[in-house]
């Protein structure tokens, strides 16, 4: 037996209370992915305890050399050897003496006071340090953007293409991992002089081969996505596919490589100077300062111990700020 039909008539409707004059609210904030990015990276002490020690030594590089009136390259032999004193912080050694306890500063009759002390060349090694750590970021900077353009480029093209494009790129690739970043600089000095040119050459041959292959990996996976296939079947071009679609998804991944690849080059220009492959006096790094201060660290450590706090300093905070952006980026790593 069916049941009749009931008639649906406008009485059978009654509209929602709302406050009049009260426009539809959300119920929070809308919190996007690199506002909740940047929530997980605050509560993590040691990524921002790194970010802090980046943007304090970045600054002081900057203006470090300009808070004395001496040069990174100015010479004076009356000044040689001067261990560091500074007013007020005598308890931690900065009182001018050596290690017998002899007060360089009167002995000589100086009352110009060096904070980190002298080299044997009587140049001024707070300057230096903080001339020697602008260099270094500037070189790490360089190979970031190198890095970030040549990097993300050649993987993004090679990941999109395929087929036989990204079989000749990969070969490529595989040819310049084969080759050693050391042997790339001998070529060079070969050709030009050890310096900051031979090494971003070295860094523009090998240097971006690494970001490439994350960039890679990284499109192979989403480039079989629903919503790229979307895109496609809706007639959008390639280079929007890879630039509006394709390139913010993996620019985490980008982001934590840059991180790390600061340090690599650090490091990397630290080793060439210690060597004598990389910059050549009067200009200073903190690979040319440690080789000067290991050269007589038994006699006056203090040429050695300043340049290597620096550079460790630097390092474990780009790696501590890297592991932060890893966890923060990811959001497998929500709670």
């Amino acid at each position: 037996m069916s049941l009749p039909k009931q008639e649906i008539t406008k009485d059978l409707f009654v509209h929602a209370p709302l406050e009049s004059g009260k426009s539809e609210e959300l119920p929070g904030t809308p919190v996007t992915f690199w506002s909740e990015a940047w929530r997980r990276l605050k509560k993590n002490r040691g990524a921002f305890l790194g970010l802090i020690t980046i943007i304090l030594f970045s600054v002081m590089a900057l203006i470090g050399p300009f808070l004395t009136e001496n040069s990174y390259m100015d010479q004076d032999l009356a000044l040689s050897n001067l261990p560091p004193k500074a007013a007020g912080l005598e308890w931690l050694g900065f009182d001018g003496s050596d290690v017998n306890g002899i007060d360089q500063y009167a002995a000589r009759g100086i009352n110009e006071s060096f904070w980190f002390g002298t080299d044997e060349f009587g140049r001024d090694l707070w300057t230096r340090v903080w001339k020697a750590t602008q260099i270094s970021l500037f070189i790490a900077i360089i190979a970031a953007l190198l890095d970030l353009i040549i990097g993300v480029v050649y993987g993004g093209i090679s990941a999109f293409y395929g087929g036989r494009v990204d079989n000749v790129m990969q070969r490529i690739i595989e040819v310049l991992i084969g080759i050693p970043n050391l042997i790339v600089i001998i070529l060079f000095i070969l050709i030009l002089e050890p310096g900051i040119t031979s090494i971003i050459l070295a860094m523009v041959i090998t240097g971006w081969v690494g970001m490439a292959r994350v960039v890679r990996g990284q499109i192979l996976q989403l480039k079989g996505q629903e919503y790229i296939l979307a895109a496609r079947t809706l007639g959008t071009s390639n280079s929007k596919l890879i630039w509006r679609h394709l390139v913010p998804n993996v620019m985490g991944s980008i982001i934590i490589t840059l991180m790390f690849t600061i340090p690599t080059a650090i490091f990397f220009e630290a080793f060439l100077s210690f060597i004598g492959l990389g910059l050549q006096p009067p200009l200073a790094s903190l690979g040319v300062l440690i080789e000067d201060g290991y050269k007589s660290m038994r006699f006056f450590s203090y040429k050695l111990i300043f340049p290597a706090i620096v550079i460790s300093v630097i390092m474990i905070s780009f790696n501590l700020l890297g592991d932060g952006l890893r966890d923060a980026l990811d959001p497998k790593m929500r709670k």
